[in-house]
């Protein structure tokens, strides 16, 4: 019976802490924009979300997560983010010296 009430217990906890949805704040040091999204969703959405309010172009500027450059096809689920991480928005910067 303890194997009953126990596992119900554990089931809600965790259930509470690994919601479908993720509030991520995305700031490129002057703006600071949040985002709900689900944690299978393509970070496409949001970086294109992103630079169409902030008018960027999105070849333009990179996205990091922890100092790793984030893929289009990156999700919260596959970079392991938690609820309030930040993305850091960066100027791309092309070239170099002749």
């Amino acid at each position: 019976m303890s194997d009953d009430n126990g596992s119900p217990a554990v089931e809600k906890p965790e259930a509470q802490a690994v919601s479908e949805h993720l509030n991520i704040k995305v700031t490129d040091n002057n703006n600071e924009v949040f985002f709900k999204i689900k944690r299978t969703t393509a970070l496409k959405k949001l970086m294109d979300a992103f630079c169409e309010r902030q008018g960027k172009a999105p070849n333009s500027v990179r996205f990091l997560f922890d100092g790793s450059r984030v893929q289009p096809t990156d999700s919260p689920e596959t970079l392991d983010m938690q609820d309030g991480d930040t993305l850091e928005v960066h100027q791309e910067q092309i070239g170099g010296a002749m």
